[in-house]
């Protein structure tokens, strides 16, 4: 699979060296067990001969017109990361003409794909009209404002339309290239993430639920989508598993399977899940985030998220 990564002047540095990584380690590790698979030729290119990193690193980019037509494109981070310097940004020439390279790999079938402030890179070329896409959560709304005909998903980590793909915060990079690679092989994309993800020790960034396990099963995938768009309703497993057309004990092995968890214990991760993302990116009461992700109060809500954080709800709305 022919890959180009894009990058743009002043790139984000570690959202451009986690595609970098997480694809040369997936050719790695594919070679080492054995694991069939096309595998990665990925090319680093700019539409300017020099690059430079957010940090400053020269990037060895190469020239769009030395490399040959790529399967897939990926358009990591630029490292602005508010609306007042990002929204300038996407006025200089470089980027304009990344919009013109952008549309033509379009026309030729290759699959876009973009993380963090990517996306708004992808969107203001026009190719995300009318698709679905996320970003970062803290450029949510000015995203929505922006490209009111994109269907903005802020709840999902990573979202596919058609050719296009969408990952949201700056480390969301990584679950963009897990992503890609599970589409040459799922077995490949679950052993580089138990290389580069996961730790049995608690995480360190607070709550987080890995989309590259959800995704690994279908059926999971399908409960995690179907509670997402309900965690306003009381949900019960009967109610739950009847929607999905599985039995009670098939969900619940499949879950305890792939999550270790019951299905009960991942709709409350869910919901505290949306609950710090509401509390970190809208104004609204606890009471009102409360009713929102499925309790009836806004004690029981902080109680459960100090109980499972070790976090206030001023702790948890203040952005670090």
């Amino acid at each position: 699979m022919r890959i180009s990564v894009l990058a743009l002047e002043g790139v984000f540095d570690t959202g451009l060296t986690t595609v970098l990584d997480a694809l040369a380690m997936a050719n790695r590790l594919a070679q080492w067990n054995g694991i069939s698979t096309p595998g990665f030729d990925v090319s680093l290119v700019g539409v300017r001969p020099e690059v430079h990193t957010g940090l400053g690193l020269q990037v060895p980019v190469r020239k769009i017109t030395d490399t040959p037509n790529p399967d897939c494109v990926i358009v990591p981070a630029i490292a602005e990361m508010t609306a007042e310097t990002l929204l300038p940004a996407l006025g200089r020439e470089d980027v304009m003409d990344a919009f013109g390279a952008l549309r033509s790999w379009h026309s030729t079938g290759a699959r876009l794909a973009a993380a963090c402030t990517g996306t708004f890179v992808l969107a203001e070329s026009g190719l995300l009209a009318g698709s679905e896409a996320t970003t970062t959560w803290w450029l949510s709304p000015i995203f929505r404002q922006r490209y009111p005909d994109v269907r903005l998903n802020a709840h999902r980590i990573v979202v596919p339309s058609g050719a296009m793909v969408t990952a949201g915060a700056a480390l969301s990079h990584l679950d963009l290239a897990l992503w890609l690679i599970r589409g040459n092989s799922p077995e490949l994309a679950a052993l580089v993430a138990k290389y580069l993800v996961f730790d049995s020790r608690l995480s360190q960034t607070g709550f987080v639920i890995s989309d590259q396990l959800v995704h690994s099963d279908p059926l999971v995938e399908h409960f995690d989508r179907w509670v997402r768009e309900r965690l306003d309703s009381p949900l019960t497993l009967d109610s739950i598993a009847e929607a999905l057309g599985a039995s009670k004990r098939t969900l619940s092995r499949r879950l305890d399977s792939v999550l270790g968890k019951t299905p009960l214990e991942f709709i409350q991760d869910l919901r505290i899940e949306r609950a710090v993302h509401l509390l970190k990116t809208t104004k609204h009461s606890v009471d009102q985030i409360a009713e929102r992700v499925g309790y009836g109060d806004g004690v029981t809500l902080r109680t459960l998220l100090r109980r499972r954080l070790g976090k206030g709800i001023r702790e948890l709305r203040s952005v670090e």
